[in-house]
């Protein structure tokens, strides 16, 4: 199966922050949100980084609370791996794994156009795995 089929079920709403947003702005984006990470775009759209718990918690304990007055710019992942609709979920599972990163962009043609987390990839699996289980006892029940 494929990216798309996560986003189908999921929906491709993203949320975005300036590089210029400060860490403390960004962490009550998180906060509302319910979510880990929040791509930072600039002002044409385009990814420049990735924003996530983990960095401001490491950039709090490299600088203290004054941190929270910096740019997001200062304090994000700038080096961005994104993945495509047409990806296999195999695939993005694995980049997840051996990156250690637990948010991936989608992006086709140079435009966002969703996000996938570690806990999406895994709800997709377990109702992909519950679906052939359910397939497996209906044939033999039949058979």
């Amino acid at each position: 199966m494929t990216v798309k089929a996560i986003l189908k079920t999921k929906g491709h709403s993203v949320h975005t922050i300036p590089p210029t947003a400060t860490l403390a702005e960004a962490a009550k984006v998180l906060t509302e949100r319910r979510i880990g990470a929040v791509v930072v775009t600039d002002a044409d759209g385009a990814v420049v980084g990735m924003l996530s718990e983990r960095d401001i918690v490491r950039t709090l304990a490299a600088r203290g609370a004054d941190a929270l007055h910096i740019p997001v710019e200062e304090a994000m992942t700038r080096r961005v791996v994104t993945c495509r609709e047409t990806d296999t979920v195999g695939d993005l599972m694995e980049r997840m794994t051996n990156g250690k990163f637990r948010h991936v962009p989608v992006v086709e043609n140079d435009r966002l156009i969703g996000i996938v987390s570690i806990g999406d990839v895994v709800k997709y699996r377990l109702n992909e795995i519950e679906a052939e289980s359910n397939a497996l006892r209906e044939y033999i029940l039949s058979a």
